[in-house]
């Protein structure tokens, strides 16, 4: 049995991918129950995706708003109790093997006054439990990116100089947030609108990043600063 799943992940584009050696045959029966249901549900909201390139595993209670505007690559796992809204100027676009696991919110649009712009998600990319991910700006995450429990990003700033005028009266800026390939954003950490994280580099954990990171570089801290180069 273990051979045959091997096999039909690897198909879904893990290659030699290999499941742990210490699962046993009841543990691969329960595992595959839940998979089955996450894949007929999948089936089911298929046709009503923008774009359905391969197969899509979506979990109970989750709610994807707009599938009209997601496109998603060869294969795609959405979680338990996800949220996804994907109204927005151009919609959400996920590349191939992506998981976005449990309680994760995904928000394009906060008032329909003013869209969000869009997502794109590259491949290999895991998005873990209870993350927020607020689309206002544009939002680009690149190729074998890893975002940890509990991660936030922001894509949107109020403006506030003008005293004589509430905030929520003065208008947003959306300068919208890069991520590039490799990266890994540690749990807890926030993203704030306006950062270009560079490629392959890490995130500590329950950092906030308030400016652009330089590729291959460790940062921390509140505010983030470099640690170290890898």
């Amino acid at each position: 049995m273990k051979k045959i799943i091997n096999k039909f992940i690897q198909f879904l584009g893990r290659s030699n991918y290999q499941v742990d050696e210490m699962l046993g045959y009841g543990d691969l029966i329960s595992i595959s129950a839940t998979k089955f249901i996450q894949l007929f549900k999948g089936l089911v909201y298929k046709p009503f995706f923008k774009q359905s390139k391969g197969i899509i595993f979506i979990g109970k209670n989750s709610n994807i708003k707009f599938k009209s505007r997601i496109s998603h690559g060869k294969s795609c796992q959405i979680g338990d109790n996800v949220e996804i809204n994907a109204l927005s100027k151009h919609g959400i676009q996920i590349g191939d093997n992506v998981s976005i696991l449990r309680n994760t919110i995904i928000e394009c649009t906060g008032v329909i006054r003013n869209l969000g712009e869009g997502l794109v998600i590259g491949n290999n990319v895991g998005i873990a439990q209870n993350c927020f991910i607020q689309v206002r700006g544009k939002l680009n995450i690149g190729d074998n990116v890893i975002i940890g429990p509990g991660v936030s990003i922001f894509t949107e700033n109020h403006n506030f100089s003008n005293l004589s005028k509430y905030i929520n009266e003065q208008g947003e800026t959306r300068a919208g947030v890069t991520i590039e390939q490799g990266v890994w954003i540690a749990g807890g950490s926030i993203i704030l609108d306006g950062v270009t994280i560079g490629a392959n580099s890490i995130i500590a954990a329950g950092s906030v990043v308030n400016k652009d990171v330089t590729p291959n570089s460790i940062v921390g801290g509140i505010p983030a600063k470099i640690i170290k180069f890898r």
